[in-house]
């Protein structure tokens, strides 16, 4: 899932069939039902379901984000502090996707991303009247959790109601809903907070939650062909051994979390760099930059022509080059020249995530739902440390030391593409008889 997460990866989980190790059917897999697809009666109406929960879970996960400044003065707190209200959300989200993912296998798909909704649609409309610090950073890692429970059931749900042909047209949609939720929570806190305050703000993400909720709820169609199943507890634990014990998996993982803690760091603070001088942009102002995402949308699309014209090395390469170059950029005190560095950063890590994360369906061959759920922990834990290491470094170092923190996590994506190409040349040159080496 946009929001950063742009869904590479779940798409092609999504087209594979809707079995799983985790669990034990308790009947028969074939669908009895026949699948939706456009122009049939349900598909319509589960299309504007699913964009308007991932609008809802994605304005809610990031809704503190571009409020940081304004929390900080309201409790007094440092920018580390704050941002703990954004890393504790997705930190939550990466240590229960995999878990709640499971739990969908028995108790149902529609039914998994409803009581998660409702959950984090009740703890955001909390959130305005935390008394303190510390308990809105509590309601926010709640509110992390519940939100876990909707990106694997949603696409476990496309995968076992939609047609094969419609898959990606419906998937698509879904994350639209991802981008759109993330960028619009954004500036939506921006410029209430403006006005009334943040905690009017996180009130009116509270409400467009509310809204997009009731909207899913009355709208999304029943599951016809989910079949229940017994939790496998030992087929789970032995899907997450074998991915955790396969090398490439493991540098995928890496890379989307050390893209994802670029990423994490420099939209956690830019917030605080922009308030100051010599820029002194008002709260509004500073939430619709959060508009740079549509550049992801863009990127992310052409990741799949990258790779065809690059490779996949070739295109990370390229991703990290152009995440470096932003962040250097974003340096100067220009505010064209930081907006300008804002783009290239947000292109790079979209076109990067993309290719890692499609990447990681292509290469498991097993067990592929259980290996994007822990490409999507990886990838939020990223953001959660990316979130809160930024804010250190910002406090200790100002902007420069968050840019330095960023360089250093770039330089791991290099590190670890540069050691995945040794090592498939020292295979394909395993592969090569000795005879023909002579």
């Amino acid at each position: 899932m946009p929001p950063a997460d742009t869904g590479a990866s779940t798409v092609v989980v999504g087209a594979s069939a809707p079995s799983s190790p985790v669990t034990t059917a308790a009947a028969p897999a074939a669908a009895t039902h026949e699948r939706l697809e456009p122009g049939r009666p349900g598909y319509r109406r589960m299309s504007f379901a699913l964009f308007a929960a991932g609008v809802a879970a994605f304005a809610l996960l990031y809704s503190t984000q571009a409020l940081l400044p304004a929390v900080s003065a309201s409790f007094d707190a440092t920018a580390a502090q704050a941002s703990w209200t954004v890393s504790a959300a997705t930190g939550a989200l990466a240590l229960f996707v995999l878990p709640l993912s499971a739990l969908s296998e028995r108790f149902g798909r529609r039914q998994m991303m409803t009581v998660s909704l409702a959950i984090a649609v009740l703890v955001g409309l909390l959130a305005p009247f935390a008394p303190s610090m510390g308990a809105l950073i509590a309601l926010r890692a709640v509110q992390g959790a519940a939100l876990a429970g909707l990106p694997a059931s949603a696409m476990a749900y496309l995968a076992e109601e939609v047609r094969p042909k419609a898959l990606i047209a419906a998937i698509g949609l879904f994350v639209a809903g991802n981008s759109i939720g993330g960028m619009s929570g954004r500036i939506l806190t921006g410029w209430v907070a403006q006005a009334w305050g943040w905690r009017a703000a996180l009130a009116a993400v509270g409400l467009l939650a509310l809204a997009c909720a009731v909207v899913f709820h009355f709208l999304i169609p029943k599951a016809r062909n989910f079949r229940r199943g017994s939790l496998n507890p030992k087929a789970l634990a032995k899907s997450v051994a074998t991915h955790l014990g396969n090398p490439l998996l493991v540098r995928l993982y890496a890379i989307g979390a050390l893209f994802m803690t670029v990423f994490g760091a420099v939209y956690t603070v830019i917030g605080y760099r922009l308030v100051e001088e010599p820029f002194s942009l008002p709260q509004g102002v500073i939430g619709s930059i959060f508009l740079v995402y549509l550049v992801g949308t863009v990127s992310s699309a052409a990741a799949g022509r990258l790779v065809a014209r690059l490779g996949r090395r070739g295109a990370l390469y390229l991703a990290v080059s152009t995440t470096a170059a932003g962040l250097l950029l974003s340096l100067a005190d220009s505010l064209a020249a930081v907006l300008l560095g804002l783009v290239l950063i947000t292109a790079g890590f979209f076109a990067g995530h993309a290719v890692a994360s499609s990447s990681v369906s292509r290469t498991a061959t097993e067990g592929r739902a259980q290996a994007s759920a822990l490409y999507q922990s990886a990838y939020y834990l990223g953001s959660s440390a990316g979130g809160t290491l930024g804010a250190v470094a910002f406090h200790a170092g100002g902007w420069a030391a968050t840019v330095a923190l960023g360089l250093l996590a770039v330089l791991g994506v290099v590190s670890i593409t540069l050691y995945g190409t040794r090592v498939a040349r020292a295979e394909r040159r395993a592969l090569v008889p000795a005879t023909a080496t002579r």
